[in-house]
C-alpha cells in the first residue's frame, strides 16, 4: 500500500519539554509569526491527547505562495472601491447599470462559493461604463476572503510571458508562471481583445483559460467588445478566438454594461 507523502503529513507526536507540548517544526519549515497570531509560526496547534493539529495559517501560506511572482495587488486607484461609495453607488441606483452592479456585489459577497466552484464574471460595453471599477470589486472581495488574486491588463499579461523567456537565475520560468496563472484562486484580465492579434496571442490566451477551465479556475474578465452585439461580436471573436469565446462563456456569468460616463471618477 502506498504511504502518504511525509510532505502531507502533520507530525505523528509532538515533542515535550518539561511536560510541555511543543509542535515539531518540519524541516525548512518557516519560523515566522502565525499571520493570525493563533500558533508559534509551525502551522500547527496542540490539541488533545498530546496530538497537533493544522492552523488555519496553512491556508493563508499556500495562498501566498500562489499568488508569489504574479500581481496580486488592487493597483492604487482602485483600492478605495466600494460599494457604499461613487461611482458603483451611483451605478447601483442607475436604472442601466443597477442590475449588472447588483450581481457584482452578490459575486463579492459569496466570494468563497464562487470561486470554490470555480465560477466567474465576464463584464463587457462600451469604455467608460465602470467595468474596471466593479471587476476590481470582485478581485477586493476575493484578497480580503483571504483568496490568492492575479490582476493583469492583457497586454500586460503577454508582456510578462514574453519576459519569462529570458527568465534569469531566480526569475519564473514560462512553466513556473504558467502554473501559477493555472493555479492562482482567481484570474483577473482587464481589456481583453485590447492587445494586438497574432498566432502567438492566440495560442497563449487559450492556453491559460483553456487551462483554467479544465481546473475549475475563477477568471474574472472585461471587454470593451460584446457577445450580444453584431459586429462587435464577429471582432471579438476574431480578436481572442472562438475557443477562448465558448471557453469564457461556460465558465463566466456574462453582464453586459451599459450606462453613463463614469471616468470621471474612475477609469474603466
Amino acid at each position: 500500500m502506498t504511504s502518504e507523502p511525509a510532505s502531507n503529513r502533520p507530525p505523528a507526536r509532538p515533542a515535550r519539554e518539561g511536560g510541555t507540548v511543543v509542535p515539531l517544526r518540519r524541516s525548512g519549515e518557516a519560523s515566522n509569526a502565525c499571520p493570525l497570531a493563533k500558533c508559534d509560526g509551525t502551522g500547527w496547534l496542540d490539541a488533545e491527547g498530546g496530538a497537533v493539529e493544522p492552523c488555519e495559517c496553512r491556508k493563508i501560506t499556500r495562498t501566498r505562495s500562489r499568488a508569489r511572482g504574479l500581481a496580486s495587488a488592487i493597483p492604487a486607484r482602485y483600492r478605495g472601491v466600494s460599494f457604499d461609495r461613487p461611482p458603483l453607488s451611483d451605478m447601483a441606483r442607475s436604472p442601466v447599470s443597477a442590475t449588472v452592479t447588483g450581481v457584482v456585489k452578490e459575486f463579492g459577497k459569496s466570494i468563497d462559493k464562487h470561486l470554490d466552484e470555480g465560477e466567474g464574471l465576464w463584464i463587457m460595453g462600451p469604455v467608460g461604463t465602470g467595468k474596471t471599477t466593479l471587476a476590481m470589486a470582485a478581485s477586493k472581495a476575493a484578497i480580503e476572503a483571504g483568496r490568492s488574486v492575479a490582476i493583469y491588463s492583457m497586454p500586460r499579461l503577454l508582456a510578462r510571458i514574453r519576459q519569462t523567456f529570458d527568465a534569469g537565475v531566480g526569475e519564473d520560468s514560462y512553466a513556473q508562471f504558467f502554473e501559477r496563472l493555472a493555479s492562482v484562486d482567481l484570474l483577473h484580465i482587464d481589456d481583453l481583445g485590447a492587445e494586438k492579434q497574432s498566432e502567438w496571442v492566440l495560442e497563449q490566451l487559450y492556453s491559460i483559460v483553456d487551462e483554467r477551465y479544465q481546473r475549475m479556475r475563477s477568471i474574472l474578465v472585461t471587454s470593451n467588445l460584446s457577445i450580444y452585439e453584431e459586429p462587435e461580436c464577429e471582432v471579438l471573436k476574431e480578436q481572442v478566438g472562438h475557443r477562448v469565446v465558448s471557453r469564457l462563456t461556460e465558465s463566466c456569468e456574462t453582464l453586459p454594461l451599459d450606462g453613463d460616463y463614469m471616468r470621471n471618477l474612475y477609469s474603466a
